[in-house]
């Protein structure tokens, strides 16, 4: 049983190749830049070179990408999209040629003479072509894939509301991390970007999608301190997100989620311990720029800070000196992969016999 896990991040993709048949301590690992970011670093190189921007590919990740571009544009660069590639910048196409990208058929795109720039959060081609630098097969029987998705919100809903209220809607579904688990076919409509994602794998075996953010933090619970703890509160700090949960088990008692740099640490430890009083109003996050607050089941534990309080994420330093006294959470040994593990678990409870497999390797499922 060979097993994909892709955590899409903003900054990083960490990459697991998951083989039932060795210890997961000597599992290969990446961490490479983004899809975003190495799409934003060929936008700039058009941009350098003077040339024409043709994108296309599928709807992705924005942010470093969308960046670029903009710089482009302001700098008097031509720039066309197809209309699926243009959603990556935004949802709302009027906006995408507002900024001044000329959207255009695959069959224009194919015509013009400019620098091509392929939008995709998952480049199989990309991954095989560096494993089999170094003898490793390219051959998987499952797909386990993550990245952070808002969601095609309606014209008038903020973006940040809409994807909140997907996170909320799931929890009340079924109050447990692994809920975030989702089979690619059952998919909701409206997450273009995990589903394009998944669409990348489609027809090469099973594909399973799970959120970054309860991915991390299920990851986070592999870390025997922090799987252990009757109670916790694991804080995920994202190149761009911040998601903390208040935990007892894999049940969800209370969560927020922000955007890491428009918080202070001490904005975070305030955060940090409303939420765990119980106190965190959604209003407070949101009108900070956040995405929300939701206290979901507050009898599963007590009104104060848990004695675990785990970081994760490639920004978990900016709350090292606040009053929450965090341990860096080291799942099997590895922070950055410590999502995959997360997508590890989500791939085995949307197919029991791949979990069975991944339990032999990564222990009984924790919490």
């Amino acid at each position: 049983m060979r097993i994909l896990a892709i955590d899409m991040g903003t900054g990083t993709q960490d990459i697991l190749v998951f083989d039932a048949a060795q210890q997961v301590e000597n599992s290969v690992k990446l961490v490479m830049p983004s899809a975003t970011e190495v799409a934003a670093r060929r936008i700039r190189r058009a941009h350098a070179a003077g040339r024409k921007l043709v994108l296309t590919g599928t709807v992705a990740g924005g942010g470093p990408c969308s960046w670029a571009l903009e710089d482009f544009l302001k700098a008097g660069g031509a720039a066309f999209a197809t209309p699926e590639a243009a959603q990556t910048i935004d949802d709302d196409l009027d906006r995408v040629r507002e900024l001044g990208v000329t959207l255009v058929s695959e069959d224009e795109a194919a015509s013009i003479d400019g620098d091509r720039v392929v939008l995709q959060d998952l480049d199989i081609g990309a991954i095989r072509a560096a494993l089999s630098a170094f003898e490793v097969p390219g051959d998987f029987d499952g797909f386990a894939l993550g990245c952070l998705d808002h969601g095609a919100a309606p014209p008038d809903v903020s973006d940040r509301v809409f994807r909140f209220e997907h996170l909320r809607r799931v929890v009340e579904g079924r109050n447990d991390l692994l809920a975030f688990a989702t089979d690619a076919s059952a998919l909701p409509h409206y997450l273009t970007r995990a589903r394009a994602m998944c669409g990348s794998a489609a027809g090469q075996g099973p594909v399973v999608f799970m959120d970054t953010g309860p991915a991390a933090a299920l990851g986070a619970l592999h870390d025997e301190r922090v799987g252990g703890a009757a109670e916790s509160l694991v804080v995920n700090l994202g190149n761009m997100h911040l998601l903390a949960f208040h935990l007892r088990g894999r049940r969800i008692a209370s969560l927020f989620e922000h955007h890491t740099g428009e918080v202070t640490s001490e904005q975070i430890e305030s955060f940090a311990m409303q939420l765990c009083a119980g106190t965190l109003q959604h209003e407070a996050v949101f009108n900070s720029k956040g995405h929300g607050a939701f206290h979901a089941d507050r009898s599963l534990v007590r009104p104060a800070v848990p004695a675990t309080v785990a970081a994760t994420g490639p920004r978990r330093v900016k709350i090292r000196e606040t009053a929450l006294a965090p341990y860096f959470a080291a799942p099997l040994g590895d922070m950055m992969i410590g999502g995959c593990f997360g997508l590890l678990r989500g791939f085995g409870e949307c197919n029991p016999a791949a979990g069975e497999a991944i339990a032999s390797r990564l222990g009984p499922v924790p919490g």
